[in-house]
């Protein structure tokens, strides 16, 4: 990887030291306590200016926790642009994972795979949304790849996917493309879709942020469409943002819209825990206002709840774009459950409510997150685990999965869309690779 300048070079290694140092005061701290990198022993957490960190830093147990006093000022550091170079996958290249846990590849080839949904017979049904496909991932032998099949082909950059009624027998099949949300009939192991798709809801705003998720509620008696931005942060006023940076909720035939919730820049990706009810989110957060700020978070949303996109973020923190503007709304401004490293670009997240992996993993979230490219320091390209207590959050996320970036900084893989098996196996798609990794946990064996 070639560094266009002096400074920018001193910058790099700079970032690298950081980083190892703060990873090795973990695993000695670790060590210290236990002796051991114990799986039941949750590592020190990393907090303040090392929660931010970097890729240098990740390794499967570490935690962060990043608070709202933690937050720079807005440009402390310029605004940087650092895509990811990507590299085909190294021949000794394979995920981290904690003690216990094992990956395999589960199915390759696919074409930019990105959300995942597991039906209730056990098939997994994948959004490939280059192609505006959507396949699905049939389990055969223990150990065998999957058998892919394709379901539905020629849709505008489908995304989400919810099947309907949430409990019992499933009847349809409900997929969020960029304009609209659609229903096709479904019957159990059914391939192709058995015929063609009825619009449930149409004219969703286009262009900006165009991924669109949709789940029901327990009951089965709502519908939620998450909804990004058009824009980074509302840099015109003449962009109609009135039904962007919201989780809008219908009814399941795609009327009664109204707004569930709003501020939320890019809700991404939607889950419902089955323990609480509740409605959870990823939030992509604004660019441009340097490395550290402001960072992407995954909150429970609540009915009529605010989180103050684009005029403020992160709680009443105002945005610099927009001083001065509506004082009237500092106060209502609600703050996210879980901070996440800045720009790291959260995208599926996952209840886990499976058996097969430990106790302790049970009912907590499992989120993908793509990685950044608004940032000197390159963060994100792995899957964090969101402990849970009793269903409540507790600020901290761990790395669960890592490993996709090289010594060098390349990247060989981008997690996309996490789902939870009908064997209880963690299933993480990449889309960079065209792969669809499943871990499982075999303990000492």
């Amino acid at each position: 990887m070639a560094w266009k300048s002096p400074s920018e070079r001193r910058s790099k290694v700079i970032g690298f030291l950081r980083g190892a140092i703060a990873l090795a005061t973990v695993m000695v701290a670790t060590s210290a306590v236990t002796g051991t990198c114990a799986e039941d022993t949750p590592a020190p957490t990393l907090t303040g200016e090392a929660a931010f960190g970097d890729w240098t830093s990740d390794a499967p147990g570490v935690r962060r926790r990043l608070t709202p006093a933690d937050l720079p000022p807005p440009f402390a550091t310029r605004s940087a642009g650092s895509q990811a170079h990507i590299v085909p996958r190294p021949a000794d290249a394979w995920p981290k994972l904690p003690p216990g846990f094992v990956a395999e590849e589960f199915a390759r080839g696919l074409n930019g795979p990105r959300l995942l949904r597991t039906a209730p017979n056990g098939d997994v049904f994948v959004a490939e949304t280059r192609t505006g496909t959507i396949k699905i991932l049939r389990t055969g032998a223990p150990g065998e790849p999957a058998t892919v099949l394709t379901y539905a082909r020629g849709l505008e950059v489908p995304f989400g996917l919810a099947f309907y009624p949430p409990q019992g027998e499933a009847r349809f099949l409900y997929v969020a493309t960029m304009t609209a949300v659609l229903r096709f009939p479904y019957a159990a192991g059914s391939v192709p879709a058995r015929g063609a798709p009825e619009i449930v809801v149409r004219d969703l705003p286009e262009g900006g942020h165009w991924t669109r998720d949709v789940l029901f509620s327990a009951d089965g008696r709502k519908m939620y469409v998450s909804v990004g931005s058009r824009s980074n942060d509302q840099e015109s006023p003449s962009y109609d943002e009135t039904l962007r940076a919201n989780v809008l909720e219908f009814d399941t035939n795609g009327g009664g819209m109204r707004r569930f919730a709003t501020g939320l820049r890019n809700p991404v990706a939607l889950a419902l825990h089955p323990a609480t009810g509740e409605l959870w989110a990823t939030v992509n957060e604004r660019d441009g206002l340097g490395d550290n700020l402001p960072p992407d978070y995954v909150t429970r949303l609540s009915d009529g709840s605010f989180y103050g996109w684009p005029w403020y973020y992160i709680g009443a923190h105002q945005d610099p774009f927009h001083k001065g503007q509506h004082p009237e709304l500092r106060d209502r401004v609600k703050l996210p459950n879980v901070l996440v490293q800045p720009h790291s670009a959260p995208l599926q997240l996952a209840v886990y409510a499976g058996s097969q992996f430990p106790s302790q993993y049970r009912n907590d979230l499992f989120v993908a997150l793509h990685g950044s490219w608004n940032r000197a320091r390159r963060t994100g390209y792995k899957v964090v685990r969101i402990p849970l207590r009793s269903g409540v959050p507790t600020g901290e996320y761990e790395d669960f999965m890592t490993g996709f970036v090289t010594p060098e900084g390349y990247v060989w893989a981008r997690p996309v869309g996490v789902a939870v098996g009908a064997d209880g196996a963690l299933l993480v798609s990449d889309d960079e690779n065209g792969t669809i990794w499943r871990i499982s946990y075999r303990g000492n064996s």
